[in-house]
């Protein structure tokens, strides 16, 4: 008899076929498809299935990452690319340097609005078709920028961008989780992570060269073209999302797949329950979540501010043309190289020491406390480089002295939030960890998106010196946030209905 079921995860329905069957499956074994097969009850043939991703050689999860690590790292260049020709935009479309600059903060609004489309695209779908269209169809509104003949039009196509960039960022970490155990997934995220923080620092080093000697146009025809390479790059990508797999690996073991994808009042209910409303709870009612989502989008945000108050300090202090700007973020992208190392470092030498040691000891589930130290450490790198730059940013004394003091910040920055997200997926668990990486992504480029539109003002009226101060201040008050979840940590969870139940 014909039997059909539902998946629960996939919303599809499996239908089997009335006729026997042989079919060859890659383990060499046959089925007979006259037995009612259910997708929730297909897992891998053995531990050693190779159609598992977390059973791939290593050279193939490394092309997968760095294809991975492409996909964010162009998504962050487009982001931030606008911001060296916002000032000759302006002045060819008469309209201020703030709203010049709304093409960066636009394009944030988009990004943070990625969880919600490339969440349950990948999960209905899998991944492989998010990282297929996403860039694609965000390279289209970079086409329209580049052409655009008035700045209203530009504002759109950078917000159209970002949104549909966006889905191929939003997902990285669910493609590791795909290809790594827990155990060894630090290394290989700590790797991922550095690239959304990579771009911002590139573009403006390639778009100082640009402007010079081009219009702000080529710093668009210049985005999509290392959005086409990126595309090209990834052709080889396979998908690594487990139902994805199995689905299509049943499709070719003879089952028949009936795909029943009309949106029911109740689907629409839980894809908003997941991808919007869940994200929003945690963020407002999770202490953890709360604080980290604050402090990582506080630094997401002075990183985009940057991008406006270096060109005041630099051009106005120093005298440097915007080449030679775009250059001193170079400093940025030598604190995220410093950072990389300083993860793996500890999680090496002291997570890992760690691990070993409670595991002998038979505790089950290691304290997610253990993932906070490079972010404890990252606080005072962010505070010794604000200050820093702060009262060294001054004619008579060198420029090297407040480029150099960039490296700290990106430095901590980095820390803080590769040791915060990790620290999130162990406190709530894959499922709540992603609702809860979802909501510190918002909070990122929400604050991103603001910190751009009044960086030149707050640093011609309170000057770079006090301008620059009153961002170390605050991040002195956020600097213990790390530490007090480190101490009180399990007391917090144990307030959680949701992290308890992990414990």
């Amino acid at each position: 008899m014909d039997h059909t079921t539902r998946d629960d995860q996939s919303g599809t329905e499996l239908v089997q076929k009335p006729s026997t069957i042989d079919v060859e499956k890659s383990s060499n074994r046959t089925v007979h498809t006259n037995t009612p097969l259910l997708l929730t009850d297909l897992d891998w043939d053995s531990p050693d299935d190779p159609d598992n991703p977390r059973n791939w050689s290593s050279s193939k999860k490394i092309y997968h990452l760095v294809c991975i690590s492409l996909c964010a790292f162009t998504t962050t260049y487009l982001s931030s690319a606008w911001a060296s020709g916002a000032v000759p935009a302006a002045k060819e479309f008469h309209v201020s340097e703030t709203v010049s600059l709304l093409g960066v903060s636009l394009f944030c609004v988009g990004l943070s609005l990625g969880p919600v489309i490339g969440s349950p695209v990948s999960e209905q779908y899998g991944r492989l078709p998010v990282y297929r269209w996403s860039l694609p169809l965000g390279g289209l509104f970079i086409i329209g920028c580049a052409v655009s003949e008035n700045m209203a039009s530009i504002l759109v196509c950078r917000f159209f961008a970002g949104l549909f960039c966006s889905p191929c960022l939003s997902i990285g970490g669910g493609s590791i989780t795909d290809m790594y155990v827990p155990s060894k997934m630090g290394r290989a995220t700590s790797g991922f992570l550095i690239s959304p923080f990579l771009g911002p620092c590139i573009a403006p080093v390639i778009g100082g060269f640009v402007i010079e000697h081009k219009s702000w146009r080529w710093l668009e025809w210049v985005g999509l073209i290392a959005t086409a390479v990126t595309i090209v790059f990834s052709l080889g990508m396979q998908e690594t999302y487990k139902t994805a797999v199995l689905k299509h690996r049943a499709q070719r073991r003879g089952l028949r797949v009936s795909d029943h994808k009309a949106p029911t009042l109740g689907s629409i209910r839980a894809w908003m329950a997941d991808t919007v409303v869940r994200p929003l709870i945690l963020l407002t009612t999770e202490p953890i979540v709360t604080f980290l989502s604050v402090y990582i989008g506080f630094n997401f945000a002075v990183l985009y501010g940057f991008f406006a108050s270096l060109q005041v300090v630099y051009a106005e202090i120093y005298g440097f043309s915007p080449h030679k700007t775009g250059l001193v973020f170079l400093s940025l992208a030598i604190g995220l190289g410093l950072a990389t190392t300083t993860s793996l470092l500890m999680d090496k030498f002291i997570y890992q020491k760690k691990h070993r040691q409670l595991t002998a000891q038979g505790v089950k589930r290691i304290p997610p406390e253990h993932r906070l130290y490079p972010a404890m450490f990252g606080g005072f790198c962010i505070i010794i480089s604000l200050f820093w730059f702060a009262w060294t940013a001054r004619s008579d004394i060198s420029w090297a002295s407040p480029t150099v003091a960039l490296i700290p910040f990106n430095w901590g920055n980095l820390c803080v939030f590769t040791s915060a997200a990790i620290y999130l997926v162990d406190c709530y668990g894959p499922r709540y960890g992603a609702s809860a990486l979802a909501a510190n992504g918002f909070t990122r480029y929400m604050f991103a998106m603001a910190f751009p539109l009044f960086m030149v003002q707050m640093y011609d009226n309170l000057t770079p010196k006090w301008a620059t101060s009153l961002l170390g201040f605050i991040s002195v008050g956020l600097a213990p946030i790390p530490w007090i979840l480190f101490w009180t940590g399990p007391k917090i969870r144990s307030w959680s209905r949701i992290a308890s139940s992990l414990a």
